[in-house]
C-alpha cells in the first residue's frame, strides 16, 4: 500500500469536531399550504427573505404561505424583436439609405446568389 493512504477513519464520513460552544443562527419555521391539502414546514434563518411560494415536496405543486401572503406579480418585459434592436441603433432615414445601397449592389450583380448573376447573352437561343 502507498504511504499516502489515510488509515483509521473514513474519508469525509466522520467529523471529530463537537458542537459545544457553537451558537446556531436564529431560525424560524415557515408553513406553506399546498392546493392538494399537504402542509409543508420549512426551517429558514430568521433574517432570510421568505418566499411567498414554495414547491410542495409531496406533489410538486406550488404551495402558498399559510399566512395568506400573496406573491408579488413579476413585471415582465415585452419581448424585444429584431426590429426593436435595430431601431435602437439606426433611424428610419439611415435604414432607408442602407436599403437603397444594398438594392443597388444587388441589381449591379455585386452581391447576392450566383445564379442570379449569370452573364446575359444578347443573341437568341436556338433549339
Amino acid at each position: 500500500m502507498s504511504n499516502r493512504v489515510l488509515r483509521g477513519s473514513g474519508l469525509g464520513g466522520v467529523s471529530f469536531e463537537d458542537d459545544r460552544g457553537v451558537e446556531f443562527a436564529p431560525r424560524q419555521m415557515i408553513t406553506y399550504d399546498c392546493p392538494r391539502g399537504h402542509v409543508v414546514e420549512v426551517t429558514m434563518a430568521h433574517d432570510a427573505e421568505v418566499p411567498a411560494i414554495w414547491e410542495c415536496p409531496h406533489c410538486g405543486s406550488e404551495a402558498a404561505r399559510s399566512t395568506g401572503e400573496k406573491p408579488e406579480p413579476k413585471q415582465e418585459k415585452p419581448a424585444r424583436t429584431h426590429w426593436d434592436m435595430l431601431r435602437e441603433r439606426r433611424s428610419i432615414s439611415e435604414l432607408e439609405e442602407l436599403l437603397a445601397e444594398r438594392v443597388q449592389l444587388l441589381r449591379n450583380g455585386e452581391i447576392g446568389p450566383a445564379h442570379l448573376h449569370r452573364a446575359r447573352t444578347t443573341g437568341k437561343r436556338t433549339a
